[in-house]
């Protein structure tokens, strides 16, 4: 739309909104902003202020953004014009050189040694000691030509300064024009020229530049700034407390964790008993009929045929005996994980303190996870258990609260219109509408509680994560590979029966 398709009301109410924007040089952003505003989308204009200040003047203007981004291409110049002014260029070359003199001193002793002894390897060391010194010469000489280059960086660090300081004027009235057409809708946004922003933005700017170029040209001139400033006793400190936060733990909690490894136990022997001691036909049959029933009769025949792949390649007790385990972390995660998520969808406080945690629980590598449950727990299955649930519950409680937000809150006032129960609600409206994205959170967490296999077989947990561990320890990759395509296989036939349509 172009000035003349704009009434002068309308213009003059939009020339009012540019100056309680812009807050200074309105003359100049009334005249940018209405050439801008002629036609969608990037137009050519160029701010020197912007491109003389830099990220300065983004940061001013509240566009931290854009002003962390050309800070980073400004710093890359600055560091090029300070390698070329006072850089160490040839620091690498002259400590080379010291490490060949150092060498070139030794064999120099052995050879005095050898002249006095007449050692037959007199020789040999007299043809290490030329080819050190030669190599002295050639580090020496690449030490003086790094060193002249310095004119290269100088004049390679200013074209890219001037470059970028050409693509921030280039750009800024464009990003100002964009943050006035969100301030026009959201008065929440920066607006304006801000002395305070300003001097933020100043004083990062220098100290980034300052600190990234010293530190490039003059590698070895602040210690400070390659070694972080620490001391190796706060960390042995501090590892001591928290192994004696643990033994205490482990002293008074004994009762309660001997407990859990009690009901692991027993569930996990009652599964086994069902997967592992009942006849391997009648197993089969069920997996493969859950298949059909669930999937359709192309998943029970790729059912079948994995099966006989465990079965023939004698992977059939072991595989069993993972699904066990798999099926005692999966069956607590969704057992706990379903109602936590949805006690947490209907009170929004309550998953605001649970959502740090499932995001410790999915961040924390899961290596990490055997620490606590071996120091509480022990090793063997029921620590695999624990270590499984943990690491496998953050999606079902996550898909199950997304489910019943996404609920439309349309269709629960029309229940409780008809006098729908807030139990009613629960289970004829709210789970049938977010069915499905439970179930991917249920599909979810059984294949993460398998991805857990061959970690838990580092703490004792049997089953096929243990014929992976051993091809890795005795790199039988033969061995590994059909262990790995077993495991698969379980995860393939899960997957397939928990997310069939049936």
């Amino acid at each position: 739309m172009s000035n003349q398709d704009i009434k002068p009301e309308t213009a003059e109410r939009l020339n009012g909104l540019i100056c309680q924007f812009v807050g200074s040089s309105e003359a100049y952003y009334k005249e940018t902003f209405g050439y801008m505003m002629q036609a969608p989308g990037y137009r050519f204009t160029l701010n020197w202020t912007a491109g003389l200040l830099g990220p300065v003047w983004f940061g001013a203007r509240g566009l931290w953004n854009w002003m962390l981004g050309f800070l980073l291409l400004e710093t890359m110049a600055y560091i090029q014009i300070g390698l070329g002014l006072f850089g160490d260029l040839g620091r690498d070359f002259r400590e080379r050189a010291d490490q060949i003199v150092q060498t070139l001193d030794l064999r120099r002793q052995q050879i005095e040694a050898a002249e006095k002894s007449g050692a037959s390897s007199l020789d040999s060391l007299k043809r290490a000691a030329e080819s050190l010194e030669g190599a002295l010469a050639n580090a020496q000489q690449a030490a003086i030509s790094a060193d002249s280059t310095g004119t290269y960086f100088l004049i390679v660090g200013i074209v890219l300064l001037a470059g970028f300081k050409f693509l921030q004027a280039a750009t800024a009235n464009w990003t100002l024009e964009m943050q006035f057409a969100k301030w026009r809708s959201d008065r929440e946004v920066n607006s304006g020229w801000s002395q305070t922003r300003m001097i933020i933005s100043a004083i990062l700017s220098f100290g980034v530049v300052v600190l990234t170029t010293i530190k490039f040209a003059q590698p070895g001139a602040f210690s400070i700034l390659s070694v972080f400033p620490t001391d190796r006793n706060w960390r042995l400190n501090v590892g001591d407390g928290v192994q004696t936060a643990f033994d205490w733990t482990k002293l008074h909690g004994r009762g309660f964790f001997d407990s859990i490894t009690f009901g692991m136990r027993t569930l996990l022997d009652w599964i086994e008993v069902v997967l592992v001691d009942t006849p391997w036909p009648v197993v089969a049959f069920v997996i493969v009929m859950l298949a059909f029933l669930s999937a359709g009769a192309r998943v029970a025949t790729f059912t079948g045929a994995a099966l006989a792949y465990l079965g023939l390649l004698d992977f059939w007790e072991k595989a069993m005996t993972t699904i066990a385990l798999l099926g005692a972390a999966a069956l607590i995660s969704i057992t706990l994980g379903i109602p936590l998520g949805i006690f947490c969808a209907r009170r929004p406080k309550v998953y605001a303190v649970i959502r740090p945690i499932l995001d410790f629980m999915q961040s924390m590598p899961s290596f990490v996870y055997l620490i606590p449950v071996v120091a509480f727990i022990g090793s063997g299955k029921p620590a695999g258990v624990v270590a499984t649930m943990i690491f496998g519950s953050p999606p079902v409680i996550r898909f199950t609260v997304l489910g019943l937000q996404q609920v439309p809150e349309t269709v629960r006032e029309a229940a409780l219109a008809f006098g729908a129960t807030p139990r009613y609600l629960l289970w004829r409206v709210d789970l049938p509408l977010a069915r499905n994205t439970i179930m991917a959170g249920v599909n979810q967490t059984i294949l993460l509680s398998l991805a857990m296999v061959v970690v838990a077989s580092l703490i004792g947990a049997k089953g096929l994560g243990e014929d992976v561990l051993e091809a890795l320890q005795y790199a039988a990759a033969g061995q590994g590979i059909l262990a790995g395509l077993a495991i698969l296989f379980c995860a393939l036939i899960l997957d397939r029966i928990v997310a069939g349509k049936k």
